[in-house]
């Protein structure tokens, strides 16, 4: 089986601030901010959901075709993606943009700064699923919003199943958009946070979501996820990390696991710790494709974290 992965591409440049931003900003200044903060410590990653995505599946030993649009300073990025064999036919190269990129300034409190340039992301509608050949499953992870609404559509008029993934996006939809989406996706993937906020926008809780589509997948951090099908509600715990370094891509993981359990066939309980696992592996490393493993050793971890066992390759 062969998933496509639609979203986006990004840079990502981290950078910590030694002190507290609260030190440095006057409140009764907030109207004529001019700040500037010292970062020496400074690191510049590859991101983007559908990259992320990509990475864990590729880890997973998933055939898949991310497709996504870039811009013209893409190429130490597709440099990386061929190192790790990922595939390219569907990464489009949009002249005299950038690369979506963030530039993310944190404080020894951990609050963030976060400067977010869209660039080429806002011209994913450029590419159709209708390009890609021999898809089994897919996925329309955070994009720009025309190429989400039209990537679903296209998904649900070839008849190929594909999970909702709308992250950190969700905010530009409103209720006719997400009860389209909805309506057509397969499954529903989301945080705790973006499933409240769609049933404010909707009226639809989990539960009612579910009606809809096949599943809907509900992730809660460290408090593990839920798992919502017509017939039942599963709870999954979280598997647990040998230390907390970086939260940033731990959706991204889950979602590949989840991707990787649909494309064995495998039962919600299995798929959902096949994610929970792929999450916790991820956030013991800094950035979101720096982590790695064997399939020996993920299995081992499976073990260890769910008292069961599992195989990779069957």
């Amino acid at each position: 089986m062969t998933a496509l992965v639609c979203g986006s591409f990004a840079f990502d440049t981290i950078m910590v601030f030694p002190d507290k931003f609260k030190n440095h900003i006057l409140p009764d200044k907030v109207h004529m901010l001019n700040v500037s903060f010292m970062v020496p410590d400074m690191r510049k990653e590859f991101g983007g959901c559908a990259g992320n995505i990509a990475y864990n599946l590729n880890l997973l030993g998933v055939k898949c075709k991310p497709m996504g649009t870039v811009g013209r300073d893409f190429s130490v990025y597709s440099d990386w993606m061929d190192q790790c064999g990922i595939d390219r036919t569907h990464i489009k190269v949009v002249d005299n943009t950038y690369t979506a990129q963030a530039f993310i300034t944190t404080d020894l409190d951990d609050n963030q700064i976060t400067a977010f340039h869209p660039g080429a992301m806002g011209e994913s509608h450029l590419n159709s699923v209708d390009d890609a050949s021999e898809i089994t499953l897919g996925i329309v992870s955070p994009d720009g919003r025309q190429g989400m609404i039209d990537h679903a559509t296209q998904f649900k008029e070839k008849s190929i199943p594909f999970i909702f993934d709308p992250g950190q996006s969700l905010p530009m939809y409103n209720k006719d958009d997400l009860n389209q989406f909805i309506d057509q996706a397969t499954w529903v993937a989301v945080n705790d946070y973006e499933s409240q906020l769609i049933q404010e926008r909707t009226g639809k809780s989990p539960h009612e979501v579910a009606e809809h589509c096949e599943a809907v997948i509900v992730t809660r951090g460290a408090e593990g996820s839920v798992i919502y099908t017509k017939e039942k509600r599963l709870e999954i715990p979280s598997a647990k990390p040998q230390g907390v370094v970086d939260p940033t891509g731990c959706g991204d993981a889950y979602r590949a696991g989840l991707i990787f359990g649909l494309s064995k066939g495998l039962d919600w309980d299995t798929t959902g710790r096949v994610a929970a696992l792929m999450g916790s592996i991820k956030v013991e490393k800094h950035g979101t494709q720096n982590h790695r493993f064997t399939h020996a050793e993920f299995e081992s971890l499976y073990k260890a974290n769910f008292q069961g066992d599992f195989s990779l390759s069957d």
